[in-house]
């Protein structure tokens, strides 16, 4: 019997819940497996641990910021990118000049976005 092909699954950290719904149902159309946290704390238990390859980080998680759960994905050298309404506007400027997929999501600049940060 065939190995099953291991799917590549992202962190998704959206506190909106119907945005995380339509972002995890595209996500999966594509192939990925999908893990959600709405709340900085279960996200930060989420990427401490958990056997992901990719992340999507709102920036502003129910009034939090992202940016201790970035470090520690830095730390396990995962790569992910950061989401916005504000796009690159939305990162304070120690964090200028990193990826921001801008609200509202576009599939094709989703997919490419993910794309890209798998060949890192």
């Amino acid at each position: 019997m065939p190995e099953a092909t291991k799917k590549v699954c992202v962190l998704l950290a959206e506190d909106e819940m119907m945005l995380a719904m339509m972002l995890e149902d595209r996500l999966e159309h594509f192939g990925y497996q999908v893990l959600k946290a709405a709340r900085l704390t279960a996200c930060l238990a989420l990427a401490d641990s958990a056997p992901i390859d990719l992340a999507i980080l709102d920036i502003n998680l129910a009034g939090e910021t992202i940016f201790p759960v970035a470090e520690v994905l830095q730390r396990r050298g995962i790569p992910f990118v950061f989401s916005s309404g504000y796009g690159e506007d939305g990162l304070p400027a120690t964090r200028k000049g990193e990826k921001v997929l801008q609200k509202p999501y576009d599939t094709k600049q989703l997919i490419s976005m993910l794309n890209d940060l798998r060949e890192t």
